[in-house]
């Protein structure tokens, strides 16, 4: 898989002439120590690159167009002292990423017997920082506010929460994805306008014939296949059926060469994400099961059944998530348990959950499967980490796209699952599963979700500001009757935000 560059976030600071050259060296020192202390906290995943104190509105509008040629996913911006805002209208009016405004400034307490004149012209960021954000707010830009001192651990998870967001628009942004093949037969939920997508979204949606892929996994080489054999020896409990010298071994290696080739051909095209279908597989002779585990695993996103939107999502939320605890999976509701006061949702796939949930070692198996029309396919069982997650999906509204996530908690499955060959996981959703499903089923949601235990609301909402697309959010507080006004609130408001 390709590596990338660490994604950085550039780090500007207001001011003006009119305080002088010992002011605004002052002003500099004391942004870039911020910017330091921002730059070096574990919680913010992207590098924070320090940029010279801004006086003119040419210096911020060639800062605010040079941050997207460049590269940065995103401009964090500070009043230090007062920034006459009119010297930022062209600036903010060309930024193309995602922007947050820090509130803050160099002192935490207040040294109230040495205050003079001289202090508070230069310690000012609570007048330049309510001028910054009435010319945001006049412009219509789209950001986040935090506000606080850079050292409260509150702060800095809120911009690490950003900062993910940010990465997490940028890979999609720059997306491309692989159908192979066209989404399930009759199934409404899993079509989109592609256009629309790739407009509101930059995520690139390309289909080709499921034979494209069969022509690179038959090129495989045999050496190949014997290292990714090992592999998964090395890597999983492997059924001693599918071992070297077992009746079912050439499946195992059958699922490796499909896993090498399927891995060759998004590489080749930088592909990032992708889907299949069950009824459509043409010259394979498997479903892809451990491929599309493992390639989630490393990042790539997935969805089953032709379903592109999901696949967006499932690679979105991975970038967002790295270098963080918890894993990210492709996951459907799948059936419930019903029982009062113990109602928990059953969550599986046909095989393509991911092993970044995984509460164990997975197990690699091979099981019937009662569609597609193929031979037994190989994949990786186990049972979902217990904690808290969201579960997320993106329905296209037709005339929008809309978010639906709902906090969930994970739990260890109540009882055995001996005849369930698949990975799978257990959550009771917040509110509960009546509230959850109701809520869920009014707003349109899809079937097909990502499941994360590695971001949270904060991120998502993040996300959806930066996308300008509409979240709801289903949680301990959610009420039916409440929700549904808010969807209508919601649908009269993006309406009218689209214009004529």
């Amino acid at each position: 898989m390709a590596t990338h560059p660490e994604p950085e976030v550039w780090f500007l600071t207001g001011s003006q002439p009119l305080y002088g050259e010992d002011t605004l060296r002052q002003v500099a020192d004391q942004s870039r120590r911020i910017a330091e202390l921002l730059d070096t906290a574990p919680d913010i995943p992207v590098r924070i690159r320090w940029k010279p104190v801004l006086t003119t509105s040419d210096e911020i509008l060639r800062v605010c167009q040079d941050a997207a040629v460049q590269g940065a996913v995103g401009v964090i911006a500070w009043m230090h002292t007062f920034s006459p805002a009119k010297m930022w209208i062209s600036g903010l009016d060309a930024l193309r990423t995602p922007l947050l405004h820090l509130h803050t400034q160099s002192n935490v307490a207040l040294p109230w017997a040495e205050i003079d004149m001289d202090f508070m012209n230069l310690n000012q960021a609570a007048h330049g920082d309510r001028e910054f954000g009435f010319i945001q707010t006049r412009l219509g830009v789209a950001r986040k506010t935090v506000a606080g001192h850079v050292t409260d651990p509150r702060v800095v998870a809120r911009v690490g929460a950003w900062a993910r967001a940010a990465i997490g628009w940028s890979a999609m942004r720059s997306l491309r994805l692989a159908r192979f093949g066209d989404n399930m037969r009759n199934v409404a939920v899993t079509e989109g306008d592609k256009v629309e997508a790739e407009l509101r979204f930059g995520v690139s949606v390309n289909t080709y014939g499921v034979n494209d892929l069969v022509q690179v996994v038959d090129e495989v080489p045999d050496a190949q296949i014997d290292d990714l054999v090992k592999e998964y020896d090395d890597t999983y409990r492997v059924d001693a059926g599918l071992r070297p010298g077992g009746e079912r071994h050439d499946s195992l290696r059958y699922a490796a060469r499909v896993e090498l080739g399927l891995r060759a051909f998004l590489d080749r095209g930088g592909f990032r994400a992708f889907t299949t279908n069950f009824e459509d597989l043409g010259g394979l002779r498997q479903l892809p099961g451990i491929a599309v585990q493992r390639l989630m695993a490393d990042g790539y996103g997935f969805g089953g059944e032709g379903d592109w939107k999901t696949s967006v999502l499932v690679r979105t939320v991975k970038a967002m998530s790295v270098g963080v605890e918890g894993g990210t999976s492709f996951m459907e509701d799948y059936t419930y348990d019903l029982t009062p006061g113990s109602e928990v949702i059953l969550g599986a796939h046909m095989l393509e959950v991911c092993p970044t949930i995984a509460s164990d070692t997975p197990t690699v198996e091979i099981h019937p499967l009662g569609i597609g029309g193929r031979e037994d396919p190989v994949r990786l069982v186990f049972d979902g980490r217990p904690g808290p997650a969201v579960v997320l999906g993106l329905a296209d509204m037709g005339e929008r796209f809309r978010l639906v996530a709902n906090e969930i908690d994970v739990i260890a499955p109540p009882q055995p699952l001996p005849k369930l060959p698949v990975a799978r996981a257990v959550w009771r959703p917040r509110p509960h599963l009546a509230g959850s499903a109701e809520a869920w089923i009014m707003a349109g949601a899809p079937h097909h979700t990502v499941l994360s235990q590695a971001v949270g609301v904060e991120e998502l909402h993040d996300l959806a500001e930066m996308a300008r697309t509409e979240l709801v959010v289903i949680d301990a507080d959610t009420e039916p009757r409440r929700f549904a006004a808010e969807l209508r609130w919601n649908q009269a408001y993006h309406r009218l935000a689209r214009g004529l």
